[in-house]
């Protein structure tokens, strides 16, 4: 399954997790309330690695990390949301992000380290 229909079955998995009481998830990496357009499954080790736990992250920072980090790098190194927090650059994008709106989205770019 790929496509509409497979992102239409996680959208569906996103919906039924329990959200806090106040509403909205609260996203573990940027401690921002995530509108539920903006939710995006993260598995903390890859699935490619054999990874089955996942947390619920705004899209931005879901991208971010992906733009940053491999799949090897994200299930050696980060295998935690501390851990990708005390991840230097990813630490320097949460603390901007900060900043912004909850509902807000950029396009993320990925890393020259990544791109070669």
């Amino acid at each position: 399954m790929t496509g509409r229909i497979r992102k239409k079955q996680i959208q569906a998995r996103l919906d039924a997790l329990p959200a806090p009481s106040g509403g909205d998830a609260v996203c573990p990496l940027c401690e921002r309330p995530i509108p539920a357009r903006q939710q995006d499954a993260h598995h903390l080790v890859p699935k490619s690695h054999g990874g089955t736990e996942t947390v619920v992250l705004h899209r931005i920072c879901h991208r971010q990390i992906h733009a940053l980090l491999t799949a090897t790098e994200l299930a050696r190194h980060y295998p935690s949301v501390n851990a990708l927090k005390a991840q230097t650059e990813m630490a320097r994008f949460i603390k901007w992000v900060q900043t912004k709106p909850h509902d807000f989205f950029e396009k993320s770019r990925k890393s020259r380290r990544l791109k070669n």
